[in-house]
This record gives C-alpha cells, structure tokens and sequence, in this order.
C-alpha cells in the first residue's frame, strides 16, 4: 500500500504560485469575510470601526496566505499574528467563539478561492492543491488555537486586574473613605445597589484550622458575602434583599463558622460600609477571649459600651468588685461564675443551682457574700445593672483587669 505521496519542490513552486495569484484577489476576499463575519453576528461589527476592522482583517488573511507556500523552516508569522489578535479582542470584549469562528470562516474562504483559482488549471495544479488540503486546515487550526490561547490569557489577567480594583474599592468603603463617586463605582462593578442594605462582619483572625474560616464563599437565605482578609481579621460585608435582616445572617454564620466574631448593625448604603465595620469590630471586642459565637451589636449593647469605655471599664471593675478582687483566685473565681450563671437564668436560684451542680441554698450564699464584698444589693436595678457590668468588663481583655 503506497502512502501519500509527499509534496516536490515542483509541488511548492505551484502552491506559491496558486497563494501569489490569491494575493492580487486580497482585498475581494476581505469585504466578502467581513460581509460573511457581520451576518453571522452583528457583533463584529461593533467591535471595532469597519476601516480598522478592514486593516486587521486583510494583515491578518495575507500573512496566512503567505504561510501556506513559505519554507517550512520560516517563523510562523501567522501564529504571532494569531497571538496578537486573540490579545486584542479580548481587551476589546469579542467573545471568544465569534473569534474562533472569524478564522474557522476565513480558513473556508481562502480554500474555496484556491480551488475556484485552479478550475481551468492543468491537472497537476488541482492535484498539487488537494494534496495541500491538510496543511491549510493545520495552519487554520493553529491559528485558532494560538488566538484561543492568548485571548484566554488576556482574560485571565483582565479579570484579575478587575478583581484587584474591586477589591480595592470595597477595602477603601470598608475603610470609610468618602472620595466623590466611590460608592457609585463600587456599585457599578460589584453588581450591588449603591443605596441598599447591608451589614458587615469581623471575625476574629487568630484561627489557624482553615477548616474554620469563612473566607469561602457562603451561600444561604438568598444572602451574599463579599469577604476580605486582613491581618487580623476577616471582613464580610453582607448585602441583604427586601425582607431580610439579622437573624438571617446570624443564623448562616452560626451554621459555618466558628467565631468569634461581631455583626454590625444593619446600614442604608455602600457609603456607610466603613461605620458598619467599626460596629462590627465594636461587636467582636465584646467577645471574651474563649467565646466561640458570632454576635450582634444590637444584643449586646450594654456591653459594646463598656468596651468603648476601657478607662471608665477599668475603674467599674475596681469600684464594684474591688474587695472581691483580694480574694483568692479560687474563691473569687467560684463567686463570679455563680453571678453570670444566676444573670444567665434570669435571676433563678433553682435554675442555676442545676447548672452549677450545687444546692439552691449554696447559690444564695454564694450571692449575699458577693452583695456583702461589693457593698451592693442583686434586689436593687441600679446595683443590679453596675454588678452586670462590672462583670462584662471583668471577663473582657484588656479592659476590666
């Protein structure tokens, strides 16, 4: 069985000949790809201006042409050209299958004018050129796939590009920084409503098992999350539709992550981003050092003040608990746990008693000896309400101690 017969310096000679005649009918063949390109979408069109789609089009098919009959040991021109023109339309937003078809399309072009080139020719000429079918297709398709390669390069960098700017803009709303238009760019490339709701999260950055991170993204109760790491923290901002609010939120957060963390209150615009995230921070630092939940500022209120406050913290804690602060840390420890835990059921002995694993006389005891050091009554609101948050202040770092 003989194989294909390979191609003779004569078979060449033809080739170049058929591919110089095809040059003289160059700029025919242009109007009729662009004429074809714009009916199969009118998006060519709109591309690019027709007289410098013209110039593309006609450097683009002369070096293909002139690639078909070069020496096989000449640079492939066309692949550079392909490289630079799939470059280029990426950054002009053709999509990639009308760039595709544009060569598949110019490749049927110039075959179909190579055989009506040859009709009349003697027989050598027609065989010589069916015998070159399968160069022109590997040089149409090489084409296609340099284009394809650089274009999805392109992309790739354009949309990492547009992420680092809109990560940027919504580092610099996070930031609280009021330049003109800010919010209104933000908007527009984050697909978000400049006036809508939102809320912001912090969670604390100290947790090293990725397995405890939110950094994924979340998806739940129609929410979307919008998070940014820091070097401490995480920070999510939190766009919520009509009808939603908070407990939302708290509750997907609850479900996948592992805080601490804070949840500011809910803001009317992405301008108002930055003193959400103070209230969140604000929320986070009410947190005790082994809390694990996420909570809101709007519940935690009282507390979020006193940490506001250290100084004035500091002198609630000495001024309530001052003699409770001699004690032994055993016993003064025991005495505290048996206030919040009594505070944690609403002021009933019997209920904290259960949770202490005591007797309800011992819980009692235990309360008049602290009403005894702190010089206060648990029966009284005011006394009640600076016991609370003196013990709030205590249980804070860096605050009551």
């Amino acid at each position: 069985m003989g194989g294909r017969r390979p191609r003779t310096g004569h078979d060449w000679k033809l080739l170049a000949e058929s591919c110089t005649a095809l040059l003289e009918r160059l700029p025919e063949l242009v109007d009729e790809h662009l004429r074809q390109l714009t009916e199969y979408s009118p998006v060519y069109g709109q591309v690019l201006p027709h007289d410098q789609q013209w110039r593309e089009a006609e450097a683009a098919m002369r070096v293909g042409i002139q690639t078909l009959s070069a020496p096989r040991d000449s640079p492939r021109r066309d692949l550079e050209h392909a490289e630079d023109t799939g470059r280029r339309r990426a950054q002009q937003g053709l999509p990639l299958e009308l760039l595709v078809h544009s060569y598949r399309a110019a490749g049927y072009l110039v075959w179909d004018a190579l055989m009506e080139g040859a009709v009349g020719l003697a027989p050598e000429r027609i065989s010589m050129l069916m015998r070159s079918a399968t160069m022109v297709w590997s040089a149409v398709d090489a084409q296609a796939t340099a284009a394809t390669e650089a274009y999805r390069a392109t992309e790739a960098e354009l949309r990492r590009r547009t992420d680092e700017q809109l990560q940027a803009l919504l580092d610099a709303l996070l930031e609280g920084q009021q330049s003109p238009g800010l919010a209104a760019r933000a908007a527009a490339g984050l697909d978000l409503p400049e006036k809508g709701q939102y809320a912001v999260v912090v969670l604390r950055g100290e947790r090293h098992d990725s397995r405890d991170t939110c950094s994924r993204p979340l998806v739940g109760a129609g929410l979307r999350f919008m998070w940014r790491m820091r070097a401490d923290c995480e920070v999510g901002v939190v766009a919520l539709d009509a009808g939603q609010g908070l407990d939302e939120v708290a509750r997907l957060l609850d479900g996948r992550c592992q805080g601490p963390g804070g949840i500011s209150p809910v803001v009317a615009g992405l301008a108002e981003l930055g003193r959400a995230r103070r209230l969140a921070e604000l929320a986070l630092r009410t947190c005790p050092p082994d809390a694990r939940d996420v909570v809101r500022l709007d519940q935690r209120m009282p507390t979020a003040l006193v940490v506001s406050q250290p100084e004035l913290a500091g002198g609630l804690v000495a001024d309530v608990f001052g003699a409770l602060l001699e004690l032994e840390p055993g016993d003064r420890a025991v005495l505290l746990e048996t206030l919040d835990v009594w505070l944690a059921c609403e002021g009933s002995a019997g209920r904290a008693a259960g949770r202490l694993y005591c007797h309800r006389n011992t819980v009692f005891n235990r309360l008049r000896r602290l009403e005894q050091l702190t010089s206060r009554s648990l029966a009284r609101p005011r006394d009640l309400i600076e016991m609370t948050l003196a013990l709030d202040a205590y249980r804070l770092p860096g605050v009551g101690r």
